[in-house]
């Protein structure tokens, strides 16, 4: 009996061990899938024009003869010599692309500031207050916020050009501002702050501003955290809001500019690309634990 107890115990340790390794290498397998886009980017940064010709001719198309040189793509990681020369040249000789990338600053910061304090106060709202008519905006926000902008483009347009602010950037600051998405993930975060808090302060003499600011802000500050790099992010990656609405090419954030830079000098195009994603790669570097903090509070695994 015992030498039987043995082998299933054995067989068991091996099958968990054997299911380890498995999920193991299937979950490097999805991220390197996922990661080398990212590596060949910022590696690619560093080669000269003449060499991604060559290894990607297929694909881009030399500016100078408009033809294609190789019939097959070679990705390369560690470039052959490495030059800095597209660096420079963004970083120092030419204004435009350090113009570009702070008008993405100027739109995506107070975007996602603002966005974050009008959220948390509408939020606190809908935990708090009770009744149909409550349910029912709250419902209208979920639905708004399961619409794609494509579908809300041309409201926008509409409103913002009878405000008169059309070709400016309000026109892309004022919709951003007041958009629902945090405000659906932040009233799912309040909802589940356990009554027995809100009590114990009322017990204190706690009015509603200082339950606000003294519980409901400490307990969501992951949650903050990860909801602000989310509008970040899908800000900082906008392309349909200021080429709809912005007319004046010297406004369009770094996002669009991608495109233009493209159809020129491939080189620059991966030196810009790779600055263009060091602000989203330090966030997520920095902000990693309370991004996955606020997601796991807000989809109610912690609580």
């Amino acid at each position: 009996m015992d030498s039987v107890k043995k082998k299933k115990k054995s067989f068991a340790w091996f099958k968990s061990k054997t299911a380890i390794i498995f999920y193991t290498v299937v979950a490097i397998f999805f991220a390197m899938f996922f990661v080398v886009p990212t590596v060949v980017t910022i590696a690619d940064s560093f080669m000269s024009e003449t060499e991604i010709t060559a290894n990607y001719g297929s694909v881009f198309p030399d500016k100078k003869s408009n033809s294609y040189i190789s019939k097959s793509i070679k990705i390369k990681i560690i470039p052959d010599k490495v030059t800095f020369d597209q660096y420079i040249e963004v970083l120092f000789k030419n204004s435009q692309y350090l113009l570009k990338f702070w008008n993405s600053v100027i739109l995506t910061v107070p975007i996602t500031i603002f966005q974050l304090v009008i959220a948390s106060f509408t939020a606190y709202g809908f935990s708090r207050c009770r009744g149909k008519l409550k349910e029912i905006i709250f419902f209208a926000y979920v639905i708004i916020n399961l619409m794609p902008y494509q579908v809300t483009l041309v409201p926008n347009y509409l409103v913002c050009d009878k405000l008169g602010i059309l070709d400016t950037r309000w026109a892309v600051l004022l919709p951003g501002i007041f958009s629902p998405f945090a405000v659906f993930l932040l009233t799912k975060v309040m909802r589940r702050i356990p009554s027995a808090y809100i009590e114990a302060a009322k017990l204190d003499g706690a009015g509603e501003w200082r339950i606000f600011t003294m519980v409901f802000m400490p307990m969501c500050k992951s949650s903050l955290v990860s909801v602000g790099m989310l509008v970040f992010i899908d800000y900082w990656n906008m392309v349909e809001q200021p080429l709809i609405l912005m007319k004046d090419s010297t406004k369009y954030p770094l996002s669009v500019f991608l495109s233009e830079i493209n159809s020129g000098d491939i080189a620059l195009a991966f030196a810009v690309a790779t600055i263009y994603m060091i602000p989203t790669l330090l966030m997520f570097l920095i902000g990693e634990e309370a991004l996955v903090e606020g997601i796991a509070y807000s989809g109610g695994i912690k609580g």
